[in-house]
């Protein structure tokens, strides 16, 4: 199942080319005084309303994906976990780039850890990113992003898949400098996710998924995620040791190598094996 959000309130099924309105189930979604749940509320109660999601995007002709904006599939996420040189040619093009890469952010991921991006930094792909600062380069990274289904804890490595709600693409905008990575990824934007959240059943493995991206039809980015050097049960593992997860926190895997600038009006296209193609638009700040 491919579910989407899409012109700002709207939920919606993706078959074919096609979103089949779904937003009238929201309203199983249930009522919640103050003080709000951590979670997203859809992604709580997914296998819940499975059933009725499905049954609802049977009836009814649909709107080409073309003629919608879509908005990230997920609303309200608690938290992003994002994974740092988490490919070891990603890791070897910013060793050999000190100017770019400041050497106090190049070590592996075992000794880095993780870190977190501020939720209000998420986007669709038909809102586009945002150049908070044009006088400083910021760069595309592509990355296969897991969104948690459950909320969970000190999750062992091989029950991990368990807890996934779905998969979708991430775009890890980063302006480059000597600020924490955090800082510098966390503008308003520089989280873009899309176009859809896939459920599992629809991935497979996600451990053997080809995923390229694409500035302005130029390919920039191409890898297998099985070239991941913590692969998506030890990042979920090693997260849930850190943090309690959530649904619809996501888990940001890491970006391979080929990284690089990008300016207002280029367009990215991102493609994941099983998810789709995300296409989205760089912008200059209002």
């Amino acid at each position: 199942m491919r579910i989407c959000r899409y012109d700002e309130t709207k939920i919606g099924i993706v078959k074919d080319g096609v979103v089949h309105d779904i937003s009238h189930l929201s309203d199983r979604l249930g009522l919640h005084g103050y003080p709000l749940p951590r979670h997203d509320l859809l992604i709580a109660r997914l296998d819940e309303l499975r059933e009725e999601m499905e049954a609802a995007a049977s009836s009814g002709a649909g709107i080409p994906v073309g003629a919608v904006r879509l908005e990230a599939p997920v609303a309200n996420p608690g938290k992003i976990v994002a994974a740092p040189v988490n490919y070891t040619k990603h890791f070897d093009e910013a060793a050999a780039d000190p100017v770019t890469f400041p050497k106090v952010h190049v070590r592996s991921i075992r000794e880095s850890g993780l870190f977190l991006k501020a939720t209000s930094s998420v986007v669709g792909a038909g809102q586009g990113v945002p150049l908070r600062f044009v006088d400083r380069r910021t760069d595309h990274e592509v990355e296969l992003a897991v969104v948690i289904g459950k909320e969970c804890g000190f999750v062992p490595e091989s029950g991990a898949l368990s807890v996934v709600a779905g998969y979708c693409i991430g775009l890890d905008m980063t302006i480059r400098g000597a600020e924490e990575r955090s800082f510098r990824k966390s503008p308003d934007g520089y989280t873009v996710l899309g176009p859809w959240l896939v459920t599992p059943d629809e991935i497979g493995d996600p451990s053997a998924l080809e995923m390229t991206l694409a500035v302005n039809g130029e390919v920039r980015q191409h890898t297998n995620t099985r070239d991941l050097i913590l692969g998506i049960p030890q990042l979920i593992s090693l997260a849930s040791a850190y943090f309690t997860l959530h649904p619809g926190d996501v888990v940001l895997t890491g970006t391979p190598e080929g990284v690089g600038e990008v300016l207002a009006g280029d367009v990215i296209t991102a493609t994941i094996e099983g998810i789709g193609t995300l296409e989205t638009r760089v912008r200059s700040t209002p």
